[in-house]
């Protein structure tokens, strides 16, 4: 059964962090850029690491702390390194593609 479970979380890791490589790729501007690997592959570390700690709990029959602490590690600084780099991006005045959804909202204001 737990074989299962692992093997469940590393796949969906794996699909997250392929899914959130791909749009770092094939996004055409910085800040649609800026959500894959903020979001998905952040997702898919997340995964990998409960797949890891569900593996070496069962086989060292102890809960595993490394894992958790890199997980909440992760959970933390991923997001904020993305605000980093948007507000990064907005003070060099990076301009975003003019056929962004909700751009002219925000010029408007």
């Amino acid at each position: 059964m737990f074989e299962w479970i692992i093997a469940a979380f590393l796949l969906a890791g794996g699909a997250f962090i392929l899914i959130g490589s791909i749009g770092l790729v094939k996004m055409p501007d910085f800040f649609m850029r800026l959500h894959g690997p903020t979001k998905a592959t952040t997702l898919g570390m997340a995964s990998l690491l409960i797949a890891a700690n569900v593996y070496f709990s069962v086989t060292n029959g102890e809960v595993n702390i490394k894992e958790i602490l890199i997980s909440i590690f992760l959970l933390i600084t991923a997001p904020i390194t993305g605000y980093m780099l948007i507000k990064s991006a907005i003070h060099h005045d990076l301009k975003a593609r003019e056929d962004t959804k909700g751009l002219d909202k925000i010029e408007d204001d």
